[in-house]
């Protein structure tokens, strides 16, 4: 078994991982194998990333032969017993499953429980849409962030390396090996600032300003509109600008700016057990049975569902699920869902950073983001 170890003093992290962690808990963990299958591919190599006394560090544990996977698992499980946070690209799908088995093959009782684990690709894949990523491979993100890797090759090209290594070591074959891992190993750490769209989303986003502004469109329609300004969880690495059905997004380093369509009209409210009501074909609204028994019975019918309502006339936002309620229509059909923004609204900054998050993930789902 080969242990390879360096400082890594030209790594810079652009993204605050105290908020997951202390650095010192944090271990960046790639793993480089054979095959897919633990039961009938090998696993050569291990590669970890760690903060100690101010510098990162890689170390890397290298199956110098085929029998010395058991090895390299012992050394490292040995070594990551002083970490609680394991961050990794793709590992709940790979690395941590690969490595369970083998672990199992060989007796061993080491198992990743005592881990807090974070897989970046489990982060990054719900936006890849908004961010107009055509896959979530780490090299994909890394070229979405411009950053660049002296590696040139992938895990499938370094399979015959290896078993060319096995049967003839030399420096250079080792090089290569240790290169790829190492790559990978920096570019996760490199990758980390894509978290700040997964912040944006799951995180608590700001109101620092909220306004209602009129303006008239290039045809000449005069729209109002509400304006808010957001501080973000995370600075975002590429600024971010998204659109639709008259909502609009920008967002660049820790500052969005968010637009929603404002609608001062008449909406109503449909009650839920219109069998209790009548409908007074003469209002165009609903009363209850309690009330309304007692209005004559040529002015009065069984209401429906589609007529058991009370019409309101306010300032309404969109909402795509119920984040507030009444909730109300312009038909019992309608897809479209508002809320009135009544005086108590306006004064809950609290809320409307709620609501910001709210019209986002819409943003994101007409992306066809799931």
């Amino acid at each position: 078994m080969h242990t390879e170890t360096e400082i890594k003093d030209d790594l810079y992290v652009s993204y605050p991982l105290e908020k997951i962690a202390p650095l010192d808990k944090i271990l960046f963990l790639d793993i480089e194998t054979t095959g897919f299958s633990a039961q009938s591919s090998y696993l050569y190599l291990i590669g970890c990333v760690y903060w100690e006394k101010g510098e990162w560090h890689t170390v890397q544990w290298l199956a110098d032969a085929y029998a010395e996977e058991k090895d390299i698992l012992n050394a490292f499980f040995q070594f990551a017993a002083g970490f609680t946070h394991l961050i990794h690209f793709n590992g709940n799908n790979f690395d941590l499953p690969y490595m369970t088995q083998k672990c199992s093959q060989y007796g061993f009782s080491y198992s990743f429980a005592a881990f807090e684990g974070i897989d970046i690709y489990r982060r990054v894949t719900p936006y890849r849409g908004l961010l107009g990523l055509a896959n979530c491979k780490q090299k994909t993100v890394e070229k979405y962030l411009g950053i660049p890797r002296l590696d040139i090759y992938n895990g499938e090209d370094l399979i015959s390396v290896y078993h060319d290594y096995v049967s003839s070591p030399s420096t250079e074959g080792r090089y290569l090996l240790l290169l790829h891992n190492a790559d990978d190993l920096k570019g996760m750490l490199q990758i980390l600032p894509i978290l700040a769209y997964y912040d944006m989303f799951n995180g608590k986003l700001k109101a620092q300003k909220v306004q209602a502004n009129y303006y008239s469109s290039v045809t000449g329609e005069g729209k109002n509109m509400l304006y808010m300004k957001l501080l973000l969880p995370s600075a975002l690495p590429i600024p971010l600008s998204v659109h639709h059905n008259h909502c609009y997004f920008r967002g660049e380093k820790q500052e969005g700016y968010l637009a929603v369509p404002l609608y001062e009209e008449e909406m109503k409210f449909f009650y839920a057990n219109y069998k209790d009501y009548y409908y007074l074909p003469a209002e165009d609204c609903a009363l209850h049975k309690s009330i309304a028994a007692y209005v004559d019975k040529d002015y009065r019918q069984q209401a429906t569902a589609p007529t058991c309502y009370s019409r309101k006339t306010g300032v309404y936002l969109p909402q795509w699920d119920v984040v507030a309620e009444p909730f109300f229509k312009r038909e019992y059909n309608s897809k479209e869902m508002f809320f009135e923004v009544t005086d108590e609204i306006k004064k809950d900054r609290e809320f409307f950073g709620r609501y910001a998050g709210h019209v986002l993930e819409n943003l994101r789902r007409q992306k066809g983001d799931r």
